[in-house]
């Protein structure tokens, strides 16, 4: 049965203000598990579940974005980027780009900052979640912590799951002041022994499976830092898991950061006290599906809407390149196989690259790597830019341009910047130079 356990903070003298020493009584939230917790949706919110499951699934038949594949490269690049920005890391799209090169490629470029890279990290945590654990026959606790390791590369002494008490909100020194405080960590194993269980199960539809998982991971909170990046993560785990969205990942976080509010009462909704088959339990969860649900439906109407954009934007590029070689009197359209139309196919999901990059992703020779690219920034599709010392790299603008649109416009309450402005800090879109 949920409840509120009482527990009791030891007063420290090493914390900087008298506030922040104080020690004193304190609540943590113990859950119910997954597993054999009853569910009994109301009927709008099963309603519900049903035509946003639907409509995810009308999204995978969409003919726009290159059959998807384009897509779904270009959504996890932005899903990665809000996810990001809910845990206050703010930084441009282009900035994230060269932290990810800048990585690939071992160097420490006076251009990128810490907290490009933190995004970057996600970036690559995400892939983690939606390709490796997604497709395991079984997901365990290590998987779990595979995916904040791949997010917290750089600081070791915070992988794995906790073994200290974490709260959310108040003071950095004790929970007293907390909005919420998770269940002791003598609980965690077995929490999140129940949350894989769960996952590798499919007692539930697709949807409703993601909604529980979020939010129970979000409950547990089982480790030191990274807790909301993993959790949302997972949201995306379970929905390519079951087959729901093998190849898009949708921009559900971005909708959760303009609905804020929303997210974070429904999240607080979730955590109902006494017995789960009680009135009280079943609506407090359904409140808390209805939530996710609107979200996943809106971020279903906006990446039909960037699947468009998105074909816009390579034919505008197929016509940049065929008038570029033509004015070299050189075949208008390159060979399907040839290094230019490979690195095309591929911008969505490596907007920045490098001579030693393209080697790398397309096994080309170095000079016809080189060649591409110079041939690529000669018709304005990839702008040059000094990287590091010797080394330059090449970015795809117009893609930074999108995601920094596509997020300007799901930062409005109305998902439309012409009639509704972004309620929240969101980049400038890049312009050419």
């Amino acid at each position: 049965m949920a409840e509120w356990e009482a527990a009791t903070w030891a007063a420290t003298e090493t914390a900087p203000t008298r506030a922040d020493r104080r020690g004193g009584p304190y609540t943590t939230y113990r859950p119910d598990g997954l597993v054999d917790r009853p569910l009994h949706l109301t009927a709008e919110v099963a309603e519900l579940a049903w035509r946003v499951e639907d409509s995810v699934r009308r999204l995978g038949e969409h003919p726009g974005a290159r059959g998807l594949e384009g897509l779904a490269r270009f959504l996890l690049r932005s899903e990665a980027i809000a996810s990001s920005r809910i845990e206050g890391l703010q930084v441009s799209p282009q900035q994230v780009g060269l932290a990810e090169v800048a990585e690939e490629e071992s160097l420490t470029a006076e251009t990128v900052n810490r907290t490009a890279r933190k995004v970057a990290a996600n970036i690559s945590a995400l892939q983690e979640a939606t390709s490796q654990v997604a497709r395991r026959d079984r997901i365990g606790i290590p998987a779990i912590e595979q995916i904040q390791v791949v997010l917290l590369h750089d600081e070791p002494q915070l992988h794995g799951v906790r073994d200290v008490q974490n709260w959310i909100g108040g003071s950095d020194y004790h929970p007293l002041a907390a909005e919420f405080v998770p269940p002791a960590p003598q609980l965690v194993p077995a929490l999140l022994s129940d949350l894989v269980a769960y996952m590798n199960g499919a007692i539930h539809a697709p949807l409703i499976q993601a909604g529980l998982v979020h939010a129970q991971f979000e409950t547990i909170h089982p480790f030191r830092d990274g807790n909301g990046r993993v959790g949302r993560a997972l949201i995306h785990t379970v929905l390519v898991r079951r087959g729901l969205t093998p190849r898009a990942v949708l921009p559900v976080s971005p909708v959760l950061l303009t609905r804020s509010q929303e997210y974070v009462q429904g999240l607080m909704d979730y955590r109902y006290t006494g017995s789960s088959s009680g009135s009280p339990a079943q609506q407090a969860v359904s409140h808390w599906l209805r939530v996710f649900l609107q979200a996943v439906a809106i971020s279903v109407t906006e990446a039909q809407a960037f699947a468009a954009s998105l074909d816009e934007l390579r034919e505008r590029w197929e016509q940049d390149v065929a008038e570029q070689r033509r004015a070299n009197e050189l075949r208008e359209t390159p060979r399907a196989d040839s290094a230019i139309s490979r690195i095309l196919d591929s911008l969505q999901e490596h907007p920045v690259l490098t001579t030693q990059s393209v080697i790398r992703l397309f096994d080309v020779s170095r000079p016809a790597a080189a060649k591409a690219l110079d041939q690529l920034a000669a018709a304005r599709v990839l702008q040059k830019r000094r990287l590091h010392r010797g080394t330059s790299c090449y970015l795809a603008m117009d893609v930074f341009q999108l995601i920094t649109l596509a997020e300007r416009q799901l930062a409005s309450t109305r998902w439309d910047t012409t009639s509704s402005q972004p309620v929240r800090p969101t980049p400038y879109a890049p312009k050419h130079q």
